[in-house]
């Protein structure tokens, strides 16, 4: 009797752990409200299909918060008429998610835990590149395994180097812009980020436009203080298509800035080869309904 007591508790226990673990699991895979993973446009849709794929994981409360940060982008994308966003999680689960996209998003995790190095995704990443779609890559996602920097210059004009590269964190203000579609409407904001610089760029920087350059207070003096500083970039790639890079985007808090908020969409807008408006796209947010966003940890 005690044995199959014992057995019963235990089974109890096992199952109670068990509803525990796929609690957590529903929590951090958390989606705000009135967001639907991977709901595609209806086939007779004139809007520009935009594809965010966002990383599960995360770091710390409010850093590397890609599915409150991409879920951040698709709201404010969904403000423009002309875009329908869609959002995946890791990577797309549904075939047609990719097809007719006219750019993808990525903010995930990079280096050894690249998205990329799963399954057959490289061939699905080429399959996007040859047929012109826009690809634009925030924070790790632009960090790429150095085996792949060849192939990351291909997508990206650029890539992230062990060895050669730098990333930390620090403060700064962006007050003046360039006359690029991107920068249309963007007003002066300030972030703490943790940027990725000293990028190895294709040579003679051919294709590469900096959009946003920047330079740690306490770094020591740069070889090419010049390029050594691009954090933000566009590259026009050699076969066709648009490539959109921001090496930011690591706090959640920086979407309260407006004219950060402007600065990303426009550049999804552009990789997507959508009029960018004389005033920028619209990114009305309330700096109070961030913490929505964010996945409980």
């Amino acid at each position: 009797m005690n044995y199959r007591r014992i057995c019963l508790s235990t089974v109890s226990m096992l199952l109670a752990s068990l509803s525990l673990l796929a609690q957590a699991a529903d929590t951090a895979l958390k989606i705000p409200a009135g967001i639907e993973v991977e709901e595609l446009p209806p086939a007779n849709s004139q809007a520009a299909k935009v594809v965010i794929v966002a990383g599960s994981s995360f770091y710390k409360p409010g850093e590397h918060e890609y599915i409150g940060g991409c879920s951040v982008l698709f709201d404010l994308l969904k403000q423009s008429p002309s875009v329908f966003p869609v959002l995946a999680i890791d990577w797309p689960k549904k075939p047609e998610t990719f097809a007719g996209a006219k750019a993808v998003v990525f903010m995930f995790d990079g280096g050894d835990k690249h998205a990329i190095l799963q399954g057959n995704r490289r061939s699905e990443m080429q399959k996007l590149v040859s047929a012109g779609v826009g690809l634009i890559h925030f924070h790790q996602a632009f960090d790429y395994p150095q085996a792949l920097g060849d192939r990351a210059r291909e997508y990206m004009g650029a890539s992230w180097e062990k060895g050669y590269s730098q990333r930390a964190h620090w403060v700064d203000e962006f007050k003046t812009f360039s006359d690029h579609p991107i920068c249309r409407g963007v007003t002066p904001f300030k972030i703490d980020d943790g940027w990725l610089f000293n990028l190895r760029f294709v040579p003679e920087m051919k294709g590469i436009t900096p959009l946003l350059k920047t330079v740690s207070p306490k770094g020591p003096a740069k070889a090419d203080p010049d390029n050594d500083a691009i954090v933000a970039w566009t590259y026009e790639r050699a076969g066709g298509g648009r490539s959109f890079t921001f090496t930011g985007c690591h706090l959640h808090a920086s979407f309260a800035e407006e004219g950060y908020r402007r600065f990303l969409v426009n550049g999804i807008l552009w990789g997507a080869g959508v009029e960018i408006p004389a005033a920028g796209a619209p990114v009305n947010l309330v700096s109070s309904d961030l913490g929505k966003y964010l996945s409980s940890k």
